[in-house]
């Protein structure tokens, strides 16, 4: 039986409760007529509920505590406090496709005047509502999946690997790198899956699902609590340039560490490819 803190029971419990009303809402989602208007404007609600839920139970477990959130922006709390880091919804064009593949997200983030006033994040959930999978992390406590402990595959080749990403869409993500960085590494592996839920797909390299991911372009309430969860799962995560800050560059390479730094060579020299005059 692992042994976690009470506040990982009070971000299992919140995000449980939200997690209830999106079982719901999915439901629905089938019965709407396929338009612009009528599922988009349902499944934006349904990602307002469930951030409303999470908001409102983890005030009133942290009245002093700030948040970061998808829908609702900064809301500062006590700055010598922690704050939340919350996806209410990972996965919104899965849900509006009825595709049931989608989770919700909560990171926990430490003050640090070092580093612009916030440092390490240091516990994290990610909480499947359709499988009731649930995922969490503490620093130093390791990975989990429920009761199980996790730990990052271990294979080394990369003619093994199957490896997640993210592909840039509808205006949003350079095009260009991303297909740079697909060419080096997809004759390279034995697979790459882009299933559109970066949470899980970070949560799935920790359960050793996947052996690798790589995207830019994520914002930190998408991948806080993942990034945390791979590294206690015994992976390495960073920047496209090798740097401990994938977060705050919106750029991220995972693996384990033999993987990582084949992975970090493919998708580098894709990169300096890229950075040459025509």
């Amino acid at each position: 039986m692992p042994s976690h803190s009470g506040l990982i029971a009070i971000m299992e419990r919140a995000a449980r409760k939200a997690g209830q009303r999106l079982r719901r809402d999915f439901g629905e989602v089938e019965h709407l007529q396929v338009s612009k208007k009528g599922p988009a404007d349902f499944v934006s609600k349904a990602d307002q509920r469930s951030e409303r839920t999470l908001y409102d139970e983890l005030l009133k477990a942290r009245p002093d505590w700030g948040f970061v959130l998808e829908e609702g922006g900064n809301i500062k709390g006590d700055p010598a406090k922690p704050r939340w880091i919350i996806d209410p919804l990972d996965g919104t064009t899965n849900f509006l496709h009825g595709i049931p593949h989608f989770a919700i997200s909560v990171a926990v983030q430490q003050p640090n005047e070092m580093h612009d006033g916030w440092g390490d994040v240091t516990s994290g959930l990610i909480y499947q509502p359709l499988t009731d999978e649930s995922y969490w992390a503490e620093t130093n406590r390791g990975a989990w999946l429920g009761e199980r402990r996790l730990r990052i595959s271990g294979r080394s080749y990369l003619d093994e690997a199957l490896i997640a990403t993210g592909a840039p869409f509808n205006g949003h993500g350079d095009f260009d790198e991303w297909s740079k960085i697909f060419n080096a590494v997809g004759p390279e592996v034995a697979g790459i899956r882009r299933f559109g839920a970066a949470s899980l797909d970070l949560a799935w390299l920790a359960a050793g699902r996947y052996d690798g991911f790589w995207e830019s372009g994520l914002q930190p309430w998408d991948v806080a609590a993942g990034v945390l969860m791979v590294r206690e799962a015994g992976g390495f995560v960073t920047d496209y340039r090798g740097g401990n800050q994938p977060i705050n560059r919106q750029e991220m390479i995972a693996a384990s560490d033999m993987l990582h730094s084949k992975l970090h060579k493919l998708i580098a020299g894709a990169l300096r490819a890229k950075a040459k005059p025509e």
